[in-house]
């Protein structure tokens, strides 16, 4: 019946088997039941009457949850909590009376959406890490190699590799810390009530507000959370959602930068991904090496940034302390917001480990367009021996203009024949050197890794995260 039924691809052919857990229905649910215990053993605590039979019997079934009651109680209540609810009353039916007591839907619901989008934003935090450090060794290892750069997809000047690497990763540095900050940011719903006001808990505990706020900070305490919502409604913040997507719209826009460009540079033949022995190209055309892992990254990061946006309209469309119009939509997206990123980033990790460069195409490139890699340099030097600026510019443009194709030996005719130009041929022989005419971007990346991409990965969490073999 499997192959009669829709799977989604990020379960099927993407996403890790780590995050597929996270975002499991027995973490979901789990985490519910550890969120109705906690709640229990703290109101115990704090005098209300429930005893210690009660607390066992919950904590006895926490994990023992009978998801076929579950369904045929929402079937028949239309309401997933109270289905919840019920299922865990039929394994404890001594403490049935105190589950959930005082709490409305969203204390399970919210608090462990925020539990388990912790917990998954720090996994993907600690990926795009490993993604940052296998680039991080790929620019260091080409420092030195010189290539040309483009600006509109038109040779510009000289660079090098690495440097251009360093840009990608100044990006995903830039990701790593808006993550990071949102891990940093996310804190406890905390016990509210059907509306926030916490009218509930104060009749529990006869109008006495401290007791309240320590009921809620132990349960918050039990979860790893020292911050909790000050103000909320219902439900926690949607801002915070909104904040997440953000996150994850940035980290698409940057993966989709790096990816195009390695196809842009994959039909230069400057850059390739490494194609497996066994690997087609095309059904038709059997010699074809496509950029595949790439183009994949760029149509995830696409399905990615678009997916963003429903936090945003959740945000904007809730109304007063509450409404449910957000709720189909945020058992979609959220969960494949996380995991269209973590598709995304077990991608790049394979490129980055396997991308290489075809240093003969690199200089042959340099080689063919070195008369007008040097012009530049050629105007810097002429102003450094006392020309005007703007003279030789307009000289060197309509000289580059005057032919299809002009080579070194033109330049270096052109320059002599001028007495305007104060450069000589030896000015060009200097700079003609490819290992001379990148200007500081071997340093740049250097002092880069060295510095802001070495400090990111020496704070990081230095348990290895194990890449996943990619299925597809």
């Amino acid at each position: 019946m499997e192959n009669f039924t829709y799977e989604s691809p990020l379960i099927t052919r993407y996403a890790s088997k780590e995050l597929l857990a996270i975002f499991s229905k027995e973490k979901k649910y789990t985490t519910w039941r550890k969120l109705w215990v906690s709640l229990a053993k703290a109101q115990k605590k704090l005098g209300l009457n429930i005893t210690e039979k009660q607390i066992n019997e919950l904590e006895a079934n926490e994990s023992n949850i009978a998801f076929s009651t579950v369904s045929k109680y929402e079937k028949k209540l239309r309401h997933e909590v109270m289905a919840h609810i019920r299922a865990y009353a039929d394994l404890c039916p001594s403490a049935k009376g105190i589950i959930h007591l005082g709490a409305t839907s969203s204390y399970v619901m919210d608090n462990a959406d925020l539990i388990i989008y912790k917990e998954a934003l720090q996994y993907i935090h600690r990926k795009l890490l490993e993604v940052i450090k296998v680039f991080s060794s790929f620019a260091r290892e080409h420092k030195d190699t010189p290539c040309v750069s483009y600006t509109h997809f038109q040779v510009a000047t000289a660079t090098t590799i690495g440097k251009r690497v360093c840009l990608w990763l100044q990006d995903l540095l830039l990701d790593a810390k808006q993550i990071k900050r949102q891990i940093e940011e996310i804190s406890f719903l905390g016990v509210k009530g059907a509306t926030g006001t916490q009218d509930s808990f104060l009749k529990l505990f006869s109008g006495k507000i401290s007791l309240v706020k320590e009921l809620e900070e132990l349960v918050a305490s039990d979860f790893g959370f020292t911050d909790i919502v000050s103000i909320a409604s219902q439900t926690y913040p949607r801002k915070y959602d909104q904040h997440i997507a953000q996150c994850f719209d940035s980290l698409g826009a940057s993966t989709h930068k790096i990816s195009t460009d390695i196809r842009l540079l994959s039909h230069t033949k400057e850059l390739y991904e490494s194609v497996e022995k066994s690997q087609v190209g095309s059904s038709a055309m059997p010699y074809k090496k496509n950029p595949i892992l790439n183009e994949r990254v760029c149509s995830l990061a696409r399905l990615l940034i678009s997916k963003t946006q429903n936090a945003s309209y959740n945000l904007a469309l809730q109304w007063l302390e509450r409404s449910l119009d957000d709720s189909a939509n945020r058992r979609i997206f959220m969960p494949e917001m996380f995991l269209i990123a973590d598709s995304i980033l077990e991608l790049l990790f394979k490129v980055g480990s396997n991308l290489k460069v075809d240093t003969e195409k690199t200089n042959e490139i340099l080689n063919d367009h070195l008369v007008y890699l040097i012009q530049e340099p050629l105007l810097m030097q002429s102003v450094a021996n006392g020309s005007d600026r703007q003279i030789i510019h307009e000289k060197l443009r309509t000289f580059s203009r005057s032919t299809n194709k002009p080579n070194i030996s033109d330049l270096i005719s052109f320059l002599e024949n001028d007495p305007e130009i104060s450069l000589r041929r030896s000015d060009v022989e200097q700079l003609i050197s490819l290992n001379t005419c990148f200007g500081a971007a071997n340093l740049q990346c250097l002092d880069f890794l060295d510095s802001d991409v070495a400090e990111a990965l020496n704070s990081a969490n230095n348990t290895p995260l194990k890449m996943q073999d990619l299925r597809i």
